[in-house]
């Protein structure tokens, strides 16, 4: 049963089209990945979903509810743990979360037990009562999963949920997220460009870039389009080296991607030595060759040709501690 659907979704600013007829569908108690670069258009859809945004055009529904004509229904049914901060930093863990479940009116004998459960699924039981301006980073974005889910959600919205923190911190926050869709059957929708993310939590993904969606899957699925091997190399003339690729019969896929040839094959390692005796036969010189099996990068890359780049990710980071 789908909890979540679009139906030609659009939002324009000012001329600029931010997200451009968006179709998808996200099945209840599943974890939903929305992968694109910064700016792709993952927060705008995010903002519709959650009724911050009027869309331009189309529509769309929430646990049953039209996100126009029914905004508060859908407001009702869901959490959301935002990009940026919105914690109070000198109230105590439990007076954040009673603070958000008095604003959802609940009684004060179903906060009080609400706060328990949370606080244990997030580990921050012994960290109630500390000022969340002692908390470090990550303790901040487990107490803001934590106030999500005070109010019995349906589903719950994480955008980009572990920007900013360092790997074992962002592992750390992965398990949460696993445990809590697990134990109390929320749905999870959940924007970020992290791809290993993304592959780790998701039930299914769906890549947006430029406004577009451009595949929907499960992971698995996902990199099983790409191919079974991925072969990535450097070479003197790639030009013909993929026309000459291109005829042969073992090769599913070959294309120019960031200065290099990019080949989705099978059984890999058997054709690295074909594809080397190819080249010097035709007198290209290939100066670096490696083989992998494919990730969602590579079909980030697959399907619009280039990376996801680091430097996004620096950008929005730096952007964040300028306004905190």
């Amino acid at each position: 049963m789908s909890i979540i659907e679009t139906n030609n979704l659009t939002k324009k600013f000012n001329g600029l089209v931010a997200v451009n007829n968006v179709n998808f569908e996200v099945e209840e108690g599943e974890i939903f990945g929305f992968l694109g670069p910064n700016g792709a258009g993952k927060t705008t859809t995010i903002k519709m979903l959650i009724t911050l945004l009027r869309p331009t055009s189309g529509t769309a529904r929430v646990a049953g509810f039209d996100i126009v004509k029914e905004r508060n229904r859908v407001r009702e049914c869901i959490g959301v743990v935002f990009q940026e901060p919105a914690l109070d930093t000198e109230l105590t863990g439990r007076e954040n979360l009673d603070f958000h479940a008095r604003m959802y009116g609940l009684s004060r004998v179903e906060r009080e037990k609400r706060i328990v459960d949370v606080l244990q699924l997030v580990d921050l039981t012994d960290k109630a009562d500390v000022l969340v301006k002692n908390y470090s980073g990550g303790m901040k974005r487990r107490l803001e999963i934590a106030r999500g889910l005070m109010h019995y959600p349906k589903v719950l919205f994480l955008d980009e949920p572990t920007l900013g923190l360092d790997a074992q911190t962002r592992n750390a926050i992965w398990r949460y997220i696993k445990r809590l869709n697990k134990e109390e059957g929320t749905t999870i929708f959940l924007t970020t460009h992290y791809m290993e993310e993304a592959d780790y939590l998701s039930d299914r993904a769906a890549i947006i870039d430029h406004g577009r969606l451009l595949v929907v899957d499960k992971p698995e699925g996902l990199k099983n389009r790409v191919g079974k091997d991925l072969i990535n190399l450097k070479c003197s003339n790639m030009g013909n080296l993929k026309k000459i690729l291109e005829k042969e019969e073992w090769v599913e896929n070959v294309k120019i991607v960031d200065s290099s040839l990019l080949l989705s094959v099978k059984h890999g390692e058997e054709k690295i030595p074909h594809i080397i005796e190819i080249a010097q036969s035709t007198g290209i010189k290939i100066t670096s060759i490696d083989l992998h099996k494919p990730t969602l990068d590579d079909v980030f890359l697959y399907y619009t040709g280039r990376r996801i780049r680091e430097q996004e990710t620096e950008r929005t980071i730096a952007a964040r501690f300028r306004r905190h």
